[in-house]
């Protein structure tokens, strides 16, 4: 009877980490962000802008890449991280004169999804 219970209780404990629809979406999403991205890191678009802008945007797939398996591990560091990367790249935008309102929207939707999440992520 006992045993029982602590099958129960791990079954119930397994549904609470259970990674939630919108994050997958969110995961496959930015996986094949990341993998469309590396290409454009040696594009003559990309060297245009600046010679410092082909590294960033590497940087930039490492860390969506990071913060992506980190989500669909449910860790709340990626949430975080996402967080402060998003925050970054607000930053380089403004520089660069090219920030527009989607820039914040999108991300800004992943976040607050993220962040809805947080109390079940580990």
């Amino acid at each position: 009877m006992e045993n029982n219970k602590t099958n129960e209780e791990v079954f119930e404990n397994f549904e609470i980490i259970k990674r939630p629809i919108a994050i997958t979406i969110i995961c496959i999403l930015g996986f094949i962000g990341a993998i469309f991205t590396i290409p454009l890191i040696f594009s003559d678009k990309a060297s245009i802008i600046g010679s410092w802008y082909p590294p960033y945007l590497g940087f930039s797939a490492i860390v969506g890449l990071i913060c992506m398996i980190g989500l669909w591990q449910m860790k709340k560091w990626a949430a975080y991280l996402y967080t402060g990367f998003v925050g970054l790249n607000q930053i380089v935008l403004l520089t660069m004169d090219v920030w527009n309102i989607m820039a914040i929207i999108l991300p800004g939707i992943v976040i607050g999804i993220t962040y809805f999440y947080l109390k079940r992520m580990d």
